[in-house]
């Protein structure tokens, strides 16, 4: 499938173009780093529309993703728009057992992330954070203080759920 093809079509809906292009990345028609490279070229809808269906993928077989996903996603947790945030904070949630070891970077980004006016960039960071606590490496006092520290500050009770489940 070519993926400027699937993008312009009209007759189908944003979700089903979403889950169409993750059902590429899947099979193995689309190779992630050419859909890193279109999207990398568009504006940030559509990129993260992209970051979405990566995200769709990884929750479904997360050996999908490879350094350029890992790094492509962390890079995009600062953008400016929040769906972009919120997709690549759930893609490095699905993905980051598979990086242990190359996770500081992306942990500075995503704390940055809880302090976002947005509760779903928040949720989304909160969700990576504790998927990055459950981490052998990351397991450990300081970043379980770091994590009671923010949940305690956050507002949403929907958002501390997340925190308190590995507290």
């Amino acid at each position: 499938m070519n993926l400027n093809e699937l993008i312009k079509r009209k007759d189908i809906k944003p979700k089903e173009k979403t889950e169409a292009l993750a059902a590429t990345i899947l099979d193995g028609e689309l190779a992630v780093l050419d859909v890193i490279q279109f999207a990398n070229t568009a504006k940030e809808p559509l990129k993260a529309t992209c970051m979405e269906a990566f995200e769709y993928a990884t929750s479904n077989k997360p050996e999908v993703a490879n350094s350029d996903l890992f790094k492509f996603a962390t890079d995009h947790l600062g953008a400016k728009a929040s769906r972009l945030k919120w997709e690549s904070a759930k893609v490095i949630g699905n993905i980051a057992h598979l990086f242990a070891e190359d996770l500081e970077t992306t942990i500075e980004r995503l704390l940055e992330n809880t302090q976002d006016s947005g509760t779903v960039v928040r949720w989304s960071a909160a969700y990576a954070l504790t998927q990055i606590y459950s981490l052998p490496k990351y397991a450990n006092d300081a970043f379980r203080s770091k994590l009671a520290e923010i949940c305690e500050a956050e507002e949403k009770a929907s958002i501390r759920k997340i925190y308190l489940k590995v507290l």
